[in-house]
């Protein structure tokens, strides 16, 4: 995988396997990590105390894209013919309402190829995409209908650090409202309503907006990917941008709420267009345009959501921080702990 430098030894014991729930507290008291992006400074708290960081008049926008049961398994067939029983496909990215492209976890699948899920809903293999492991196919339903379909019969996509078949519901964000992420837009998970209402009581305006991240990892170590292949769809609302523009003017912070949130709004920022499609890398070379500070998870070694931290904080200042994360035992992935950059 082509990716940041930033490698680092990341102890087996600190992957959080677990939901916070099912390790015994609330979502919102997992443990805070704030880094000053100027001095390098390192504050360690817990979530539910967030407020204690942002000002009135500063901004957290969130992404309320639902993450969807992104694995299905059906029946591969030919024409007629069964060619094999059990076949998992992963989705990827949703291309249109009835097509999406997917990773097809078998051998020898083929344009034309049939994958029955259950009685009431098919694909057909319509594009081999040269010189990558993801093939499109056409569903048999599309819209809403499609996605009660998929709610129906997928399970989440679980990474190699999680034992136990959790169910969808531990990988929602509270607020998630617009079905199409298949992995967890999981930055946002740590909020509760109660915290929400919190920021609000102080002056703290929140927003919303739909990035739908695709699928990260194609399940071959040595395929080397890029963030500029990762396509993922966006939509923002020019009431988003208004509070932008009229949070900056009056000295107020816009913080995102996760590496998909920089990524849609600083998209916007550079194409101006509201609805579309990134593949927008952001690293220590891109100059932020939209956003001040960010609230994310802890990112594994040579993830290149890291490139992205070195936009807001020199390399050196993040290596620091991470160490003593792991030092205090942070846990890491969608079920961990929080970092605040500001």
């Amino acid at each position: 995988m082509v990716a940041t430098a930033f490698d680092f030894y990341l102890p087996s014991e600190l992957n959080a396997s677990h939901p916070p729930e099912r390790r015994g507290i609330r979502r919102d008291h997992v443990k805070l990590m704030v880094l000053n992006k100027k001095t390098g400074h390192v504050s360690h708290d817990q979530f539910f105390h967030l407020t204690d960081y942002l000002n009135p008049g500063d901004l957290v926008v969130m992404n309320n894209s639902r993450t969807v049961p992104a694995i299905l398994q059906g029946g591969l067939y030919r024409g007629t013919k069964q060619i094999q029983k059990a076949v998992e496909i992963r989705l990827a990215r949703r291309l249109s309402e009835e097509t999406w492209d997917v990773l097809v976890v078998a051998e020898g699948v083929k344009l034309g190829d049939i994958l029955i899920f259950s009685p009431d809903l098919t694909a057909v293999v319509t594009n081999m995409k040269a010189g990558s492991p993801l093939k499109t196919i056409l569903f048999s339903k599309k819209g809403t209908e499609l996605f009660n379909s998929i709610y129906a019969l997928g399970e989440p996509i679980r990474y190699e650090y999680i034992y136990d078949k959790w169910g969808l519901d531990y990988y929602q964000t509270v607020f998630a409202s617009h079905p199409g992420s298949v992995e967890m837009p999981s930055a946002g998970r740590a909020f509760s309503w109660e915290l929400l209402f919190k920021l609000q009581r102080k002056g703290i305006e929140l927003d919303f907006i739909q990035l739908h991240t695709g699928l990260s990892y194609l399940l071959d170590e040595e395929l080397e990917t890029s963030p500029t292949d990762n396509y993922e769809e966006y939509h923002l609302s020019e009431k988003t941008i208004e509070k932008i523009h009229k949070t900056k003017a009056s000295g107020g912070r816009v913080i995102a709420v996760g590496t998909t949130v920089v990524r849609a709004l600083e998209s916007a920022g550079v194409t101006g267009t509201l609805n579309g499609v990134t593949n927008l890398y952001i690293n220590k070379q891109f100059p932020l345009k939209m956003v001040d500070g960010i609230i994310t998870g802890f990112h594994e070694p040579k993830a290149s959501h890291l490139d992205m931290l070195t936009a807001f904080v020199p390399q050196d200042l993040l290596w620091n921080a991470y160490e003593e994360a792991i030092d205090h035992k942070y846990l890491w992935h969608e079920f961990g702990d929080m970092n605040l950059i500001l």
